[in-house]
């Protein structure tokens, strides 16, 4: 089955679920990183020092950590459908919250609960993935689904530019508006997974009994020729030295991410942009990054190959954040921040699909789950620590070296991977 006939349904199935996945994570993304515009003016009217919304911006993580992989275990149990439905409507009402933020502590405690409500959802949905495509597919679908996170700020930048522009409209501040109108959405489209969401290939009633029957008979052969040292059940995985490297790896691209995400338009602003043209600014490299996602995962899907294109998209990462400190030009400084975005969001569809190489089961769901929530711990460090320097030292550019630093660690980590599998096991257990 390695070239499918022009029958094959992966189109279809694709063409039916990844559109309505990528607007559940768009909104999802867009409902973690709108504080950043969100702080243009937020900030100011709440008294927030860069140490405070650091912290703010960081402790969603904690709250995801903590209930990422319980959330992801329950997911398998009682299915996509019903759990990110529940996700999505409990993310959405908290988001919507954030609008009656009044100081400090309320700030903290709505982001702990906003990440509390969002965990499990990127790793069930990364899961859910896996029940409809086999192995020599994913990186290009997983790209493809993940393309919702760059296009969330492609879109939402300008969105969230001028929203936080509508000062005093009904007696609200524009930042209030911004949490209000990017956060109830989340809640209607949690009805909608309910209904147009179906839990595999077995209830999807679009597809033939001839379609479902092949794509049954392709995923069972899939799991035959898993690797021979794939994991089925939770503990084990949650060991395995390769699962603790992913970790690593992705902990150091996600300060990237985050670091840059939620600090780009006030390094924005700082250069002396307007709320509105920091919008734009900040979607540009985005729309770049969710191109070069897909055409990276594609790469990768026809080389076979995932842990070197990790390893080189975040080395054009790293390379950009160090660009962002040598060029003085600002517009040199912000071309090489969308280079580190564009490298940090290329690297995430064959990531992705390292894992469920050697994870099946309830081993895939746990441990894509403590990956994941490792790795997001970088989206507490990341922010947090540019909010540190940039309050000791009063600039942007010591955090940029960090960033660049970590991504650095991360391509190291991705290359031992590559080195710890002899040449006779690689394809077993790196490769799909």
């Amino acid at each position: 089955m390695k070239n499918e006939a022009p029958g094959s349904p992966y189109r279809k199935i694709a063409a039916r679920i990844i559109p309505l996945m990528m607007l559940l994570y768009l909104m999802a993304f867009l409902d973690r990183v709108n504080i950043g515009f969100a702080a243009l003016t937020m900030n100011q009217d709440l008294g927030f020092t860069p140490s405070i919304y650091g912290w703010g911006a960081g402790i969603f993580f904690i709250g995801y950590f903590f209930f990422e992989i319980p959330s992801n275990l329950i997911l398998e149990k009682v299915g996509a459908r019903l759990w990110i439905a529940r996700i999505m409507i409990t993310w959405g009402l908290i988001s919507a919250g954030m609008a009656f933020v009044s100081g400090t502590w309320s700030f903290l405690a709505l982001r702990f609960l906003l990440g509390v409500a969002e965990a499990g959802f990127l790793p069930g949905m990364l899961l859910y993935l896996t029940y409809w495509f086999p192995a020599r597919h994913r990186a290009k679908f997983i790209a493809l689904f993940m393309a919702a996170v760059p296009l969330a700020s492609a879109i939402g930048s300008p969105i969230s530019g001028l929203l936080v522009s509508m000062d005093e409209w009904l007696g609200l501040k524009g930042w209030q508006w911004l949490f209000l109108l990017e956060g109830l959405p989340s809640c209607l489209l949690g009805v909608v997974v309910l209904h147009a969401l179906p839990e595999g290939p077995a209830r999807a009633k679009w597809l033939t009994a001839s379609e479902r029957a092949f794509v049954e008979a392709d995923l069972a052969n899939d799991r035959r020729n898993a690797a021979p040292n794939a994991h089925h059940a939770i503990w084990p995985a949650m060991t395995d030295w390769r699962v603790l490297v992913l970790c690593g790896v992705y902990f150091g691209v996600v300060i990237g991410l985050y670091g840059i995400g939620l600090w780009l338009p006030q390094i924005a602003k700082a250069m002396g942009y307007s709320n509105a043209a920091v919008g734009f600014i900040v979607a540009m490299p985005y729309a770049v990054a969710a191109a070069a996602m897909l055409a990276w995962g594609r790469h990768s899907d026809r080389r076979g190959e995932r842990v070197l294109h990790v390893a080189t998209a975040a080395a054009i990462s790293s390379l950009g954040f160090f660009g962002g400190i040598y060029f003085s030009a600002p517009w040199m400084a912000l071309l090489s921040l969308g280079v580190a975005s564009v490298g940090i969001y290329a690297c995430l569809g064959p990531f992705w699909a390292i894992p469920p190489i050697f994870l099946q089961g309830s081993a895939a769901a746990g441990g894509i789950a403590l990956i994941n929530s490792v790795g997001n711990l970088g989206g507490f460090v990341g922010p947090y620590l540019m909010g540190w320097i940039k309050e000791s030292t009063g600039s942007f550019s010591w955090g940029m070296a960090a960033m660049g630093a970590c991504l650095c660690a991360a391509v190291g980590l991705a290359l031992l991977l590559k080195a710890a599998a002899s040449p006779s096991r690689e394809h077993s257990t790196l490769r799909s």
